[in-house]
């Protein structure tokens, strides 16, 4: 029988479809921005909800297509959930319109999901291995070896939450004073994780990785096979802070040709992820297009 997952983020809405045994029939990301103006704990905007729920009938309606119904997906929704105050009415109607039954996870749960979709396919080293998620809302890290957890942790960073608290909702010029306070805000919070030992490799997933992946190799379409598995350097990042600290959102968004919705949050995407590989002791990191919705398969 085939499965599907979907995972409500706070930016992005992904859909994940496979076959009985393992082979993806459908694979899909759409930027909502579901979170947009959330702050730390507000509202869901009647707009945003909107989009949400237009994106997610379309994903169930996908999802009976390759004979899975509403209630056999499994759908989570995480931090954007997690601290609106309508999130569970949205949800109600999402279950209504849908069919879809939604669960909001918790930070722990979402770092561990990630954790179990982002290896996949990827040569590793034996020894420790950190997975972190840089999400609209929040990053998801965890550290593991083999299927043993070390360290998880959910920590109150998002690229969406950033760009808003530091540069403004839609940003027209980056000033080097406010990417200061950004960089102090994650470097202060990173600082204060206890690392029971620093891994032999750096897995990072999600849309500010791929999207800087496929920015770094100038591509203009979607090509998953050139950035799965890509390694990117803590010298790459730091080379997109300063470029994007200069830029227009024309600029911007002729550079995330791929996922140009993300564009205006890419400076703080390659900002947290510098200081991520600086945390672990890592020079370089691994992308992946794993992650929660792979991760959800292991609850079948």
């Amino acid at each position: 029988m085939n499965r599907a997952t979907i995972d409500i983020g706070t930016n992005s809405i992904l859909l994940l479809i496979v076959s009985a045994d393992g082979a993806v029939l459908h694979d899909e990301a759409r930027v909502v921005g579901l979170g947009q103006g959330l702050g730390d704990r507000g509202l869901l905007s009647p707009q945003r909800m909107e989009a949400a729920l237009a994106v997610l009938v379309d994903y169930a309606a996908l999802a009976a297509q390759h004979s899975v119904p509403a209630w056999m997906v499994k759908a989570v929704a995480t931090s954007g959930a997690r601290r609106a105050l309508n999130a569970r009415a949205f949800l109600d109607r999402v279950r209504t319109r849908t069919g879809l039954r939604v669960r909001v996870i918790s930070g722990d749960e979402e770092a561990w999901l990630t954790w179990a979709g982002a290896r996949a396919d990827l040569k590793l080293p034996s020894g420790p291995i950190a997975v972190v998620d840089p999400g609209g809302g929040s990053t998801e890290l965890v550290l593991g070896e083999g299927e043993r957890v070390a360290m998880k942790k959910s920590l109150e960073l998002g690229v969406v939450r950033l760009t808003e608290r530091h540069f403004g909702a839609r940003p027209e010029r980056y000033r080097p004073q406010q990417l200061a306070r950004l960089r102090d805000e994650v470097r202060g919070t990173l600082g204060a994780l206890d690392w029971p030992t620093h891994p032999r490799a750096l897995i990072a997933v999600a849309g500010a990785v791929t999207t800087l992946a496929a920015m770094h190799r100038g591509l203009t379409t979607w090509q998953r096979d050139a950035i799965h598995g890509a390694r990117l350097s803590r010298g790459v990042f730091r080379r997109w802070v300063d470029r994007l600290l200069g830029s227009t959102p024309a600029e911007r968004r002729q550079w995330a040709a791929v996922a140009p919705e993300r564009a205006d949050y890419m400076l703080a995407g390659a900002c947290l992820l510098e200081e991520l590989c600086t945390s672990a002791h890592r020079d370089s990191l691994l992308v992946s297009d794993g992650g929660v919705r792979y991760g959800l398969l292991h609850e079948f």
